[in-house]
């Protein structure tokens, strides 16, 4: 447990600094350990929670929700994402999904890394709107599925239709991951089998203090002592290594 939670603070630290909440290597980390697959999703999504919810808040009060469409967005990538989470997923299934997933968004990162992206630069995107809703709802339910928040998945696309500058993306995304997290938080706990006892999840309460941890160090230190293009490399890294683990695994 300890060199466990000593992973989860790291992952916190470098995904908060990006914008992201880390459920996905959450949930790779608890997988590759031999944590139970039924307790995955929900010791993941509480991690989630814990992550985003403070960048939320400082998100919503420096204003970068106001004309953002966040809400389009949201509209049904919640109901999505309990819907996700009601659904039963075997563990060959999860590694698979999760291990694709999160190799798109290592390459992804990794490119941005790469690339000069200025947040003050306005977004010149003439993709429709209207299609926000079925955006969140599909990777809303793939969220919920395999038990994440989902920012990872939906950030690159956001990048790709230039739906944003990246410094709302990135609160997008917080508030993306913390919607949905609740979400299948709810859809994953109500499908947990009757038989399981409440001390199964709690052994693993380290965790939360851990990545709150690690969130605060992402947010106040690790953007200061390194330039954010390293950060995101940093963080690419750390997602595509998870990644070839798990499709190894599953191959």
């Amino acid at each position: 447990m300890p060199w466990l939670a000593i992973g989860f603070a790291v992952v916190a630290a470098l995904y908060s600094s990006v914008g992201f909440g880390g459920g996905s290597s959450y949930t790779a980390l608890l997988v590759l350990t031999g944590v139970p697959i039924l307790l995955v999703p929900l010791v993941s999504l509480i991690c989630n929670l814990t992550v985003t919810s403070a960048g939320v808040w400082k998100c919503w009060r420096a204003g970068l929700y106001a004309g953002a469409g966040l809400t389009p967005i949201l509209a049904l990538s919640v109901p999505a994402a309990l819907l996700g989470g009601l659904t039963p997923i075997n563990e060959d299934g999860l590694i698979l999904l999760l291990g694709c997933g999160l190799l798109l968004a290592g390459l992804q990162l990794g490119w941005a890394s790469l690339t000069r992206q200025q947040d003050e630069i306005a977004a010149a995107s003439h993709f429709p709107r209207w299609a926000a809703p079925v955006i969140g709802a599909g990777v809303g339910y793939l969220s919920g599925l395999v038990g994440i928040g989902g920012g990872i998945f939906l950030s690159p696309i956001l990048h790709l239709v230039r739906w944003a500058p990246p410094r709302t993306i990135a609160a997008l995304s917080s508030a993306y991951i913390a919607a949905n997290s609740a979400a299948a938080l709810i859809g994953k706990s109500v499908s947990l089998p009757a038989d399981i006892p409440d001390s199964e999840i709690l052994q693993y309460w380290p965790l939360i203090p851990a990545v709150a941890m690690g969130s605060w160090l992402g947010h106040r230190m690790l953007l200061g002592v390194f330039p954010q293009r390293i950060v995101k490399a940093m963080t690419a890294v750390l997602i595509l290594i998870v990644a070839f683990r798990l499709l190894i695994r599953a191959l």
